[in-house]
């Protein structure tokens, strides 16, 4: 898979809030991929293991719509940003990146374990990855990391608006009955409505949508066993229910 070269990763941390102001005006907030048209959905997360000072990327590709694995892309690489609140795509990205280029089966949406235009700045890791894949892109976050939202309803599909001040960022996304919703934002070129009908139809019983559940737990599994960079491809069934 392709990756834009946009700029450098030898940056300070307030080089690189800077630089999250200027990119923040490129994100595109608005389009849908057709379902029809859709092929593969990727999920994307990093675990960091610090005593080793190591990052593990972990990019899953699934077939839509059955969401069977098509593929998956492990990488490793020092850690070479710390740890700075609203800055964890400059130290998340790069690992993502040397994955994202040893995909074969390019995927048409891109969902992000973390924020996107839900940031302080309006650029989270979502948004920052989604602009170097030019690819529609989701961030679908555990926690919040910024603004306000009353409680969706306890019925599957329920969400409320999440606001910072008199603005829309994201939303609560209830993706299971009765179970704690999931944050979602835009990263690139999709909208919030269209972002949430996705999530909903990439979740299979579980809180998390497939691409990022396994991509999390492909993550930690990597992580704890220690594994190089990896590839697999070929069509295996997912867990998901």
């Amino acid at each position: 898979m392709k990756v834009r070269r946009l700029h450098s990763w030898d940056l300070s941390p307030r080089e690189a809030a800077s630089l999250q102001r200027e990119l923040a005006s490129r994100v595109v907030r608005h389009g849908e991929p057709g379902e029809a048209e859709t092929r593969f959905v990727a999920g994307c997360d990093v675990a960091f293991d610090k005593s080793r000072d190591r990052a593990f990327a972990a990019v899953v590709v699934l077939a839509f719509p059955s969401l069977d694995v098509a593929e998956r892309v492990v990488a490793t690489s020092p850690i070479a940003f710390p740890y700075v609140p609203g800055l964890l795509s400059f130290r998340e990205t790069p690992a993502l990146l040397d994955a994202f280029e040893r995909v074969r089966h390019v995927p048409d949406l891109v969902m992000v374990d973390g924020h996107g235009y839900a940031h302080p700045r309006r650029f989270g890791l979502a948004c920052h990855l989604g602009l170097l894949l030019d690819t529609p892109t989701i961030g679908v976050a555990k926690s919040r990391l910024i603004g306000e939202a009353s409680e969706p309803d306890a019925a599957r599909g329920s969400r409320a608006d999440l606001r910072d001040a008199d603005e829309v960022i994201g939303s609560l996304l209830r993706t299971r009955d009765g179970v704690r919703p999931v944050y979602v934002s835009i990263g690139h070129r999709i909208s919030l409505a269209a972002a949430e009908a996705w999530v909903l139809r990439c979740t299979r019983g579980y809180r998390l949508p497939e691409p990022t559940r396994l991509a999390d737990r492909l993550a930690g599994q990597s992580k704890q066993g220690g594994l190089a960079d990896a590839s697999e491809s070929g069509t295996m069934k997912s867990n998901g229910r």
